[in-house]
């Protein structure tokens, strides 16, 4: 059955990518910041299913679908995409003094039955400071204001300034692997 991401994210696609995966890619174009919550396993899964609830209609053949979504969390506060360079730089100082913990919801959904299924992986990531020049180099990337927290560790901009991370790589650049391979299990015929 064809495998369809759900997603624009190089990240994402990267990881499907490095698996050997053979995928379509379709983005949902969903108003994002019309969905919310306070809990950001709840919001990330909330977005995850809407993508998919978007996307299903048009797909026209047999597919596993998958859908995905992943904030921030630094010092309590959700951080999403930065709007702006005033917001991306706030957010390279907060990471000065406490790690970025990635939240990321994945959905799967099997097109044929109907059935799906999803679930919430977390890493977090702990970074050097990063000097003054770093810092005017990354708010001028337009890449950056396309990553939620506004980093990316599979980045060489970023790459430097990390000290270390805890847990899965792949859920850091926002497609949990295991957590993936667990759904597609749950949702096959």
């Amino acid at each position: 059955m064809t495998i369809i991401l759900g997603s624009a994210s190089k990240g994402r696609k990267r990881i499907l990518e490095e698996r050997g995966f053979t995928f379509d890619a379709m983005s949902a174009d969903i108003d994002e910041k019309a969905i919310r919550d306070p809990d950001p396993e709840k919001l990330v899964l909330l977005l995850a299913h809407a993508k998919a609830d978007a996307l299903i209609p048009r797909i026209k053949e047999p597919a596993f679908l998958i859908t995905s979504d992943q904030v921030v969390l630094c010092n309590g506060e959700i951080l999403e995409k930065p709007e702006n360079e005033d917001e991306e730089r706030a957010m390279l100082q907060m990471y000065t003094t406490h790690p970025a913990e990635t939240v990321a919801a994945v959905v799967v959904t099997n097109t044929e039955t109907g059935e799906r299924a999803g679930g919430v992986d977390r890493g977090k990531v702990w970074f050097h400071t990063f000097p003054h020049e770093a810092i005017k180099q990354i708010v001028v990337y337009p890449r950056t204001y396309e990553l939620a927290g506004g980093f990316s560790i599979i980045d060489p901009l970023f790459m430097p300034y990390i000290d270390h991370i805890e847990g899965e790589r792949e859920s850091i650049i926002g497609l949990p692997w295991a957590l993936t391979q667990r759904l597609l299990e749950e949702v096959r015929e």
